[in-house]
């Protein structure tokens, strides 16, 4: 099977498996990561194969998404097996889709340029208009508030208290959102973070505006 078959089917595979998603990371998450990383790879000269499977897998293991992480790795690892892929590219695959989330800011430093382009690609997704929709479908999803002022922001925080700590869907623009800008990792990224960044500045101002009644 050619890299484009490969591709072309492990995205039909993935559609199916989270088309239904309803916490903001469904299918149509997974296009617009993939589309972003395939542009971002062409400007950073990053292998597009790579890239790309490791766009349209990344969430097939997220602990937010599956119960047992162990198992979801193998099932990606059996796929990518059956579909064709070398043992070299499926480690490369692995390694990224493994390492480039959030976790609290507690995640590891990337050194592959492709790891960083489809990290920055993911990132891209979760700020802007996009970002601020997919961050309240979250929330709702986990039955989190809209907002709690009673809550205070969290600075810093483990892995464990990020995924079941109290707080709230504005919260999460303090505790992860307003980050992302300065942890892009390509010049391509950074530059498309900034106006996503302001949009955000600019909602919340309406925002609070709006929650004092004025």
């Amino acid at each position: 099977m050619n890299n484009e078959m490969i591709i072309e089917d492990t995205k039909e595979m993935v559609r199916y498996k989270l088309l239904n998603e309803g916490s903001g990371h469904d299918w149509y998450h997974i296009e617009r990561v993939w589309k972003t990383a395939v542009t971002l790879a062409e400007k950073e000269n990053a292998d597009c194969f790579v890239v790309e499977l490791s766009a349209l897998l990344h969430d097939l293991i997220d602990d937010k998404l599956v119960s047992n992480k162990d198992e979801a790795v193998e099932e990606v690892r059996y796929w990518l097996d059956s579909a064709g892929v070398s043992s070299s590219d499926g480690e490369k695959i692995l390694e990224i889709i493994e390492n480039i989330s959030f976790k609290g800011g507690n995640n590891k430093k990337l050194h592959s340029i492709e790891a960083q382009v489809v990290q920055d690609a993911d990132r891209l997704d979760a700020i802007g208009a996009i970002g601020i929709a997919r961050c309240f479908a979250y929330a709702g999803s986990k039955g989190s508030p809209i907002f709690d002022p009673e809550v205070s922001v969290r600075e810093t925080m483990t892995e464990e208290e990020y995924r079941k700590g109290k707080s709230s869907a504005v919260h999460h623009f303090y505790e992860k959102l307003f980050k992302l800008k300065d942890l892009m990792n390509t010049k391509a990224a950074r530059e498309i973070a900034e106006e996503r960044h302001r949009f955000m500045e600019d909602y919340l101002a309406a925002f609070f505006k709006e929650w004092e009644g004025k």
